[in-house]
């Protein structure tokens, strides 16, 4: 499943490279315009990240996602610094179809188990952004990607497996932003460990022919960002090359 993405910072379509706030390209673009774009070529799923939110929790843009959401059709899923019960109810509320959870899985795992009992297991996605390390390790980084959290990606399932986990999405930090093509192998390896799990791929993604090598490797869906921003191919091609089921 193609699922395109964008980054909202105070309100404007940006991206950031490897997740640095630095390392910012602000786009002269409508965060509504675009979406639509993206749904009306065929999009089912959308992805916002609240990047503002993410780095300030009091200056979440809950007004902006709540308008985007009552304006598209297509299902939202909502991610960035979500911190608190209270935020995750509040994004459901204005219709946000699944919230993605990051850190806060990490640091404060009981408290995200909770939350698969509350609201269910089609209700949360988890993001597993991970650094890969000389041994192979995917250790996932917490933070903003600023620390390692020195918990293993497979380390988390495992505790997330039995509260119904079924969705998470899965980004190699040193690909984020870079246009250097995804991580397949990492994507088939944790497709055929735990393939109850739908994995959403995400980072690094240039050309149709990365589109097509992360559909091989077993991922369930494909997050694409800046290479659709820069027009490198547009989201009716994607879902020709990986279509929406």
């Amino acid at each position: 499943m193609i699922i395109p993405a964008i980054d909202l910072i105070e309100g404007q379509v940006v991206r950031l490279y490897q997740g640095d706030y630095k390392q910012k390209t602000t786009f002269d673009l409508s965060p509504l315009s675009q979406l639509k774009s993206y749904q009306d070529q065929g999009a089912s799923w959308l992805h916002i990240v609240d990047l503002t939110g993410a780095k300030d929790p009091d200056k979440r843009q809950t007004a902006l996602i709540a308008d985007l959401v009552d304006r598209l059709d297509a299902n939202i899923q909502v991610g960035g610094g979500i911190r608190s019960e209270t935020q995750v109810i509040e994004l459901l509320e204005i219709g946000v179809k699944r919230v993605v959870i990051g850190s806060l899985a990490v640091k404060e795992t009981s408290l995200v188990q909770s939350w698969f009992e509350k609201y269910g297991a089609e209700a949360i996605c988890l993001a597993l952004d991970v650094n890969i390390d000389e041994q192979g390790e995917k250790i996932v980084a917490v933070s903003g990607w600023q620390s390692g959290g020195g918990k293993t990606l497979e380390s988390l399932v495992e505790v997330f497996k039995p509260y119904g986990l079924k969705h998470a999405l899965v980004t190699d930090i040193s690909r984020d932003g870079t246009l250097q093509g995804a991580n397949t192998q990492l994507y088939r390896e944790i497709a055929s460990s735990y393939p109850q799990i739908e994995w959403q791929a995400s980072g690094g993604i240039a050309s149709l022919d990365d589109v097509a090598a992360v559909r091989d490797s077993g991922a369930s869906g494909i997050i694409i960002g800046k290479a659709l921003l820069i027009e490198n191919f547009n989201v009716e091609q994607a879902i020709t090359c990986w279509p929406n089921s």
